[in-house]
């Protein structure tokens, strides 16, 4: 039974399907270990081979071969322990210490230093050694559709698992292979281009408005030549798939509908939208899916971040590009809740924009007393072309420069979550010094209500698990959202197991500004889970500190 107290919350109990490796204490593993450690000692000390080709035997590859004298890596490689080798080809440097991992005892960076030293090759050394260039979409998409397909056979194997068990064995295989690979690409993300481009990211979870959103965003965008999506489709593709209570066929599959139309064909064939499928039972809630879409990113100037059930007005790109421009920010992010999917948007392009104010403490006890945001309101009378501060992004709506992917990257560790994410994105945002505004004028509708029969991400998780797992497992990982925004019962003292924060440290809050100044301005308090009005959004004023622009909104 999972147990919430005012003080302690308890989630430590280990289960058949969760059970750690079993800890070996005979004489032939220590002779092993000390044999590890006296090779790589020999390995470091050894020095590096003349890189210079003298004739005879294999020539290096092109992509391989490095200059100033460094040997190729894989001839480093070749001097350490057979398992090392296997560990290194395969990106799973953390090896035996993931129990000291999930046990807080170490970070994955110092698993991954090795036996004892800080200059083992991982595989993130290695790569410094022979690869600086971004990675190529082609090697993005065959790591990630690997790691799904070592998340499937995960899932088929902990079917019956508690939601203590489903967390335990996507934590080690996220430890293990994703986490590296993600902190791989970070440092080999491409530079962000200055020719107008745009990425959007639009994550589909069996959406059959997917494809009419689509052939609208590149029907309506002024430069649609510069419009690049990246989309990643969660859908059944078994020819009985589950409708609420019905079997139905396979779901549309937006990808092929949308790249075999008169609209999509040619911009298909140009390269402007990117697809990664994952499979229904594959599907880590709406967080991981803009992870996954974020990562088809290849540098293009603009990121635009929305659902798959959307509409746009006549010129949104434009539009949105000049009024990032028009911001009083360094780095400004425009967002809000847009008006319903079936507003005539023309009609109230003179209209000022609703705006995203009131935030809430849930109550519901299968929320955890995550904050929620209460929907747009309009606000204003007048619109003006200075977009107004605001305190709060929504997830499924917000434009940015692109270099949010690599100031906030998204965090691999949070599967599962359908709420917390937009609290946690906006306090980093503020945090890393990025300023919120909410759009002048509404450019996007949004699709708010499904019908019952409308496929929900958290029925996928029950069919791949077992029914009424998805709540408990969510506020399991609630708990590292709410861990990072202060809240007093999620400190790590507070809360168990301690994997559910291994490596929070590299996707938290930024260091420009302060995660208390930024919770004061906007009128929260997580130790009392009380709001305060503020009431500068409501009036359209720039909040406690930006008063050197007032002058911008007095009319």
């Amino acid at each position: 039974m999972f147990h919430r107290g005012t003080s302690y919350l308890s989630v430590d109990r280990r289960d058949d399907d969760a059970q750690p490796p079993p800890q070996s204490s005979s004489s032939l593993l220590r002779g092993i270990g000390c044999l590890i450690l006296f090779s790589c000692t020999l390995f470091l000390i050894t020095p590096a081979p003349n890189t210079h080709h003298h004739g005879g035997g294999d020539t290096v590859p092109q992509h391989l071969s490095t200059n100033r004298g460094v040997a190729d890596p894989r001839e480093r490689t070749r001097k350490l322990p057979v398992r090392l080798q296997n560990l290194i080809a395969q990106s799973q440097l953390v090896g035996d210490q993931l129990q000291d991992v999930k046990d807080g005892k170490k970070t994955v960076e110092e698993a991954k230093q090795g036996v004892g030293s800080s200059a083992h090759i991982g595989a993130g050394v290695m790569s410094r050694n022979h690869k600086s260039a971004p990675m190529t979409l082609s090697e993005i998409l065959t790591f990630l559709n690997s790691f799904m397909k070592k998340l499937n056979s995960s899932n088929v194997k902990n079917k019956h698992a508690t939601f203590h068990g489903i967390w335990s064995a996507y934590h080690d295989l996220v430890a293990k292979q994703l986490f590296p690979w993600d902190q791989e690409y970070l440092r080999r993300m491409p530079h962000r281009r200055d020719d107008g481009s745009i990425f959007l990211s639009v994550v589909s979870f069996r959406d059959e408005l997917c494809t009419e959103t689509l052939k609208d965003a590149f029907n309506k965008a002024k430069s649609p030549d510069k419009l690049v999506i990246g989309l990643v489709q969660q859908n059944c593709e078994d020819e009985k798939c589950r409708r609420d209570n019905s079997v139905v066929g396979p779901d549309p599959d937006c990808y092929h509908l949308f790249c075999s139309s008169t609209v999509g064909k040619k911009y298909c064939n140009d390269g402007q939208v990117r697809l990664l499928r994952m499979k229904e039972t594959e599907s880590l809630g709406p967080y991981m899916a803009r992870y996954f879409a974020s990562k088809l990113w290849m540098g293009e100037s603009w990121y635009m971040q929305i659902d798959s059930h959307m509409s746009f007005l006549q010129d949104w790109d434009a539009l949105s590009i000049q009024m990032l421009k028009n911001a009083p920010s360094k780095n400004p992010v425009i967002s809000h809740y847009p008006p319903p999917i079936n507003t005539n948007l023309q009609e109230i392009v003179n209209n000022p924009a609703p705006r995203l104010c009131g935030p809430i403490f849930a109550t519901s006890d299968i929320e955890g007393q995550i904050i929620r945001l209460e929907g747009s309101y309009n606000y204003d009378r007048n619109k003006i072309d200075t977009p107004r501060f605001a305190p709060f992004v929504a997830a499924g709506y917000l434009m940015t420069s692109s270099n949010m992917l690599r100031d906030v990257p998204f965090d691999p560790f949070l599967p599962y979550l359908f709420l917390g994410e937009e609290i946690l994105l906006s306090s980093r945002l503020w945090t890393s010094g990025y300023d919120i505004f909410s759009p002048t004028i509404s450019l996007v509708g949004h699709r708010y209500e499904r019908n019952q029969q409308q496929p929900k991400f958290w029925e996928a998780i029950h069919r791949a698990f077992t029914n009424g797992v998805h709540n408990p497992l969510q506020l399991l990982v609630l708990n590292r959202v709410k861990q990072q925004l202060g809240y007093p019962e999620s400190s790590k003292d507070m809360v168990k197991p301690l994997s559910l924060f291994t490596a929070v440290e590299k996707y938290t809050m930024g260091q420009t500004r302060s995660l208390n100044d930024y919770l004061k301005i906007v009128g929260l308090n997580v130790d009392m889970k009380r709001v305060t009005y503020t009431a500068w959004c409501e009036t359209g004023q720039p909040p406690p500190g930006f008063e050197k622009y007032n002058h911008l909104y007095s009319s």
